[in-house]
């Protein structure tokens, strides 16, 4: 049976994470899943935490009438004032219920958002290394990607932005902490975006969004802060979900909020209402809508993250691997000891290391490590990898 040409390459493009996934099951098959060290799933393994299980219990006990039909596309508006709420406390911006869509997770939050926003041609920049399914949001809605590389460290590069910015500019997308790399664009970063954008639409006479993708936002280490994106871009949209934060992936619920400042954000929160309807989202999931209504400070326990992300990245760097160290998420972004980061990722699977290559994220040379694992996976692995430093030339 014949598929779209379009779908039929975007299936060969953005397949490592499938291969690697089919990979491991022939591997597992082979030696035992015990031997085997899936690195590439970036599936939290934490459990909810106890206020979740609190409040579930709650509804389940006490079921409110009505409460599995529909409501306003937006969502309930009690969980949008929750949300609200929180964000106007972190930004001292009066936000209130009518600048939150609830969505069906971030996913959903960024198809939304693009559909509301594009027209078709219309430029959105992405910081290189990035979540690659922004490549195809971006052309579900006849959007054009523009890759943006990020610095040394991994932070926006200005001029490279600058340079990047057209007139058919419409949005940049940014992620912080970022998947795949685990930095936190830095209070800088983000003044210099802001900077760059406000000349940049006076010269060109256009409206720059900056659409800040941010599930892994309370997933951060070693008391830092994750530096508000409203309190330094004018047109900025937040997209995120609780995937991460409540470890809850499979529940899909999160949601979109303009900021205040947004010229005609009426106008475009309508749009995106109507498009969470159009989409075939509809609605967020309504159960999962009156959980998280309490939950907006709570987050899974992350010290589990922080000390894999420890034991992973001190014993690495002793066997010579390169790697900026990680702020938030749960993801490393370590230089290939090869120059060809595919052939890398080959040479780990002979020792039963499953890896995704950094061309993956659009950024050859670099392999990715998911460490939202179990830490005895973690500590097993550890041979395995000096194995692998040892065969491709790194210190023994």
């Amino acid at each position: 049976m014949a598929i779209s040409k379009k779908i039929e390459n975007f299936l060969v493009s953005a397949s490592w994470i499938r291969k690697m996934f089919e990979e491991g099951e022939r591997l597992r098959q082979l030696h035992g899943t015990d031997k085997v060290f899936d690195f590439t799933l970036g599936n939290p393994n934490l459990e909810p935490p106890a206020a979740f299980k609190e409040e579930l219990r709650k509804l389940v006990q006490n079921p409110v009438p009505g409460m599995h039909r529909y409501m306003s596309n937006a969502g309930y508006p009690d969980t949008r004032r929750a949300i609200a709420a929180v964000l106007a406390e972190q930004s001292n911006l009066p936000f209130n219920e009518n600048h939150v869509v609830m969505t069906c997770g971030a996913g959903g939050a960024l198809n939304v958002i693009l559909k509301t926003l594009l027209d078709p041609g219309d430029e959105v920049i992405v910081l290189t290394p990035y979540f690659m399914e922004y490549r195809f949001y971006i052309d579900n809605h006849g959007g054009t990607v523009k890759e943006a590389p990020t610095g040394e460290e991994f932070q926006p590069d200005p001029e490279v932005l600058s340079k990047s910015i057209t007139a058919k500019t419409k949005a940049i997308i940014i992620n912080s902490p970022n998947n795949p790399t685990g930095v936190i664009y830095n209070d800088s970063s983000l003044k210099q975006l802001g900077q760059l954008l406000k000349n940049k639409e006076e010269e060109l006479g256009t409206t720059i969004y900056v659409i800040s993708d941010e599930p892994y936002a309370k997933i951060v280490y070693d008391g830092l802060p994750v530096p508000n994106i409203f309190n330094f871009v004018e047109n900025a949209i937040v997209a995120t979900s609780h995937s991460k934060d409540l470890a809850l992936p499979g529940e899909r619920i999160g949601y979109a909020a303009a900021s205040p400042k947004i010229k005609n954000v009426e106008l475009l929160m309508e749009g995106m209402v109507f498009c969470n309807r159009t989409l075939g989202f509809v609605n967020a999931p309504a159960l999962m809508q009156r959980l998280v209504t309490g939950l907006q400070r709570e987050s899974a326990d992350v010290a589990g993250y922080r000390e894999n992300r420890d034991i992973l990245y001190d014993n690495l760097t002793a066997m010579g691997f390169k790697m900026v160290k990680p702020q938030g998420a749960f993801y490393l972004f370590p230089r290939s000891p090869l120059p060809d980061d595919i052939e890398f990722v080959k040479t780990a699977q002979k020792h039963n290391i499953l890896l995704v290559p950094g061309s993956g994220f659009g950024t050859p040379g670099y392999f990715r490590i998911a460490y939202c694992l179990d830490r005895q996976v973690i500590l097993n692995s550890l041979p395995a990898f000096a194995g692998l430093a040892a065969e491709t030339g790194l210190k023994k």
